[in-house]
């Protein structure tokens, strides 16, 4: 897919519905040669929408506007291409807990969760979470991660988590100010509910800071996993990252993954693991396939708003 493609795509499966602002700039971006020209010496890895409009948000540029977002990126693009190249999207979305939460709870207790593409680690505290699956509410406190469910029942216990560690290439810090504007400028721009989910997702995490470690996902998990405490189950799982990584990097994790004690979560686009049994997806927008252990179970929206279970 080449880049105008892959701008036409976003706008039309992943923000259709979800961003209007990002639509309109997805689309208008598609249609814009000067833009297109400046992203192509890129790597591919750092042409991607979400990824030039975050950067955009963070610099203070408009993403409402096409016009004046075309006129923003041209005027002060050797600030936002030095961006592109050092930064990648490190969306580190709460919710998303809310489709793995299912699968947490039915596994054998306590776990010790390993999260690969961690960023910040705010997908390490399913179980210090609340949800609400359409009138089923589980947990208390803040945030409230709402999910529409079908084609299941809703878990009726969080997990019990005694230890949760997160590798990333970056890993962020929520007690860092920096690193939660970027967290926040990937978040797009009407959806305020997200930021408020975000911040206080940040103070969970900040009152019991989960252990962090810079590393690479196939060099460096097996040693992270080997200090999971013993008489717990190891999860290793992760959600929305593989697609950032080459296809035989994602075929030799799958290899170290699949040789490590416990069990492994992908919540990952369709495309990016070998995955057989696929049902349809409910729509044309854009679903992740939520797995356990290789088997596919669920259809996903990317931020856990919703989940079609077929497993």
């Amino acid at each position: 897919m080449n880049i105008r493609e892959s701008y036409v795509e976003f706008g039309r499966r992943e923000a259709r519905g979800v961003s209007p602002a990002y639509e309109r700039l997805s689309l208008a971006v598609s249609r814009d040669d000067e833009l297109l020209a400046l992203l192509d010496p890129l790597p591919p890895g750092r042409r991607q929408p979400n990824l030039l409009f975050g950067v955009v948000r963070l610099l203070g540029g408009p993403v409402r506007d096409p016009a004046a977002f075309h006129d923003f990126a041209l005027a002060n693009w050797p600030a936002i291409e030095a961006e592109l190249r050092s930064r990648a999207t490190q969306t580190n979305e709460p919710g998303r807990c809310a489709v793995l939460l299912p699968v947490l709870a039915a596994l054998p207790q306590p776990l010790a969760l390993l999260e690969v593409g961690a960023s910040a680690g705010l997908c390490l505290y399913p179980d210090r979470y609340a949800y609400r699956y359409g009138e089923h509410v589980l947990g208390a406190g803040e945030p409230v991660l709402a999910c529409a469910a079908t084609g299941m029942v809703p878990p009726d216990r969080l997990p019990e988590v005694v230890w949760r560690a997160g590798l990333d290439l970056n890993p962020l810090r929520v007690t860092d100010p920096a690193d939660v504007a970027w967290l926040d400028a990937l978040i797009w721009p009407e959806q305020a509910h997200r930021r408020a989910r975000l911040r206080a997702a940040a103070a969970v995490a900040a009152a019991d800071p989960p252990l962090l470690a810079r590393g690479d996902l196939v060099d460096d998990l097996s040693a992270l996993a080997a200090r999971a405490p013993a008489g717990a189950t190891l999860v290793v799982f992760h959600t929305s990252v593989l697609y950032q990584v080459p296809a035989p990097r994602r075929e030799a994790f799958a290899q170290v993954v699949r040789g490590l004690p416990g069990h492994w979560i992908a919540n990952e686009s369709p495309d990016v693991l070998p995955l057989h049994a696929l049902a349809q997806p409910p729509d044309d927008t854009l679903h992740n396939v939520l797995a356990l252990d290789g088997r596919p179970l669920a259809w996903t929206r990317p931020h856990g708003q919703a989940m079609t279970w077929f497993g």
